[in-house]
Formats: structure tokens, sequence, C-alpha cells
């Protein structure tokens, strides 16, 4: 990371870190309230019934409003249907993410193998704006990001859904409204003990 905030420093970049999640209309169990001897009782549609992949950019830069710039994609388990994120999924976020902030990005984001295939790195290397930095193997403390991942999940335990189009819309307002929460998205950098300006020593 101290590279990645040299290289930020020297491009007046921004730094973006990413991560990747996923939802079924199975949700997440949370503690509620209910009568005494008396557990409640959420009726939810069962296995194979679609899920929602999120991919998320919180961005940092000294000085300026900290973001967080998303894209979801809905799976309904059809044939032949790719149940992740591709090279060309991520490179889009990544792109509009650029257009949005107006700067060079460092991106930073684990080793998932989409993350290094060759066809990311070419992808990358089409894109003089955009600098690459690699988080250690099993770190995912040190991503922001998987705060971001914590809070929706807590956001949305016991909710029971229609479908996956319901669930998708519900995860969108959610993840919109930590858009607007600059304090929520600066505690989830300090959470990782990380910080953004380049060591001078």
């Amino acid at each position: 990371m101290a590279g990645g905030k040299t290289v930020a420093a020297q491009r007046d970049a921004w730094i973006c870190f990413e991560d990747e999640a996923g939802q079924t209309l199975r949700p997440p169990k949370a503690r509620t309230w209910g009568r005494r001897g008396q557990t409640p009782v959420i009726p939810v549609s069962g296995k194979g019934s679609g899920r929602v992949s999120i991919a998320g950019l919180t961005c940092y830069q000294p000085g300026r409003r900290s973001r967080f710039i998303y894209r979801t994609i809905v799976h309904r388990n059809r044939k032949g249907e790719r149940r992740s994120f591709s090279e060309r999924d991520y490179i889009t976020l990544l792109d509009a993410a650029h257009q949005q902030l107006a700067a060079p990005i460092v991106a930073v984001w684990d080793n998932l193998n989409t993350h290094v295939s060759a066809a990311m790195r070419e992808l990358i290397a089409a894109r003089d704006w955009l600098h690459i930095i690699r988080l250690p193997a099993y770190a995912p403390d040190l991503n922001p990001v998987e705060a971001v991942w914590s809070h929706l999940k807590r956001s949305i335990g016991n909710l029971a859904v229609r479908g996956v189009d319901h669930l998708q819309a519900i995860i969108k307002n959610r993840l919109k409204s930590i858009q607007y929460r600059t304090d929520l998205l600066d505690s989830f950098l300090n959470h990782t003990g990380l910080t953004l300006e380049p060591d001078t020593t």
C-alpha cells in the first residue's frame, strides 16, 4: 500500500479499494424481537431462485469527499449464464469511476483470478490513468469495502423479498444511502488502520 499512496500523490489520483459480494434470496440472519417462547418465522424463497452480485469501490483522496461507486448484476440461474463479474464488468466499473472522479485511479484489490487474468492485464494496460495495487493474500481486514458488505448484510437481515428483482432494488437502495454517508465511508477506511498520506520517512 505504501507504493500505492506514493503513486496516488504523484499522479493526484484517487485510491479506490475494490471488492465484490453476492446475495441470494435467503436473507442474512439477524436478531429481532418476538413473543417469549415464539421464534419469529419469515418465509423466504427456496434455493436456486437467483442471486445478485455486487462490485463496489470505496474511493479516497486527501482533502476530498470520500465516494462509493458500485454495480450490480442479477443472476437468474439460466443455462450457460455467468455467475460472477467478468473482466469486462470490472473494467466497466473502473471506467465509470474514472469518469465520475475525473482523475487517475490507483485501484487496490485482491488476487481473484478475474483480477489477475491475461484479459484483465490487457484491459489495464490500455488505460494509462489506471494503476493497480494487489492486497496481500487473505487480508480482507485491509479492504474497507468489506465493511460496506457487512453494513449492507446487517441492513437486510431477516428481510423477506418477493424475487430477485425486488432484492436488487433493495440492495441498490441500501447502497445508495451509503453513498451519501461520507462519515461512514471514512470510518470503513479508519477501521483498516490504513492512512492516505504517503510515508515521507
